[in-house]
């Protein structure tokens, strides 16, 4: 089975906003951010997927990436 890769730290790092500034704006815990950050959930929601998106000004693709199973 494939996975899911996160890519939030790269377009955190290429818009130039830092984690507690993004949690902030997004209205989540910054433990909770840092965990989808570094990959380390299974689900997000999308009402909080759609702040992410509008906090940094980016489509749902910027942010995530599939890997087929090699």
């Amino acid at each position: 089975m494939g996975k899911i890769i996160v890519r939030l730290d790269r377009v955190m790092a290429d818009r130039k906003i830092g984690l507690n500034e993004l949690a902030e704006q997004v209205g989540i815990a910054n433990v909770n951010l840092s965990k989808l950050k570094n990959g380390h959930v299974s689900a997000v929601r999308f009402s909080t997927l759609i702040a992410i998106c509008e906090a940094l000004h980016c489509q749902p693709g910027d942010l995530l990436e599939y890997a087929a199973e090699e």
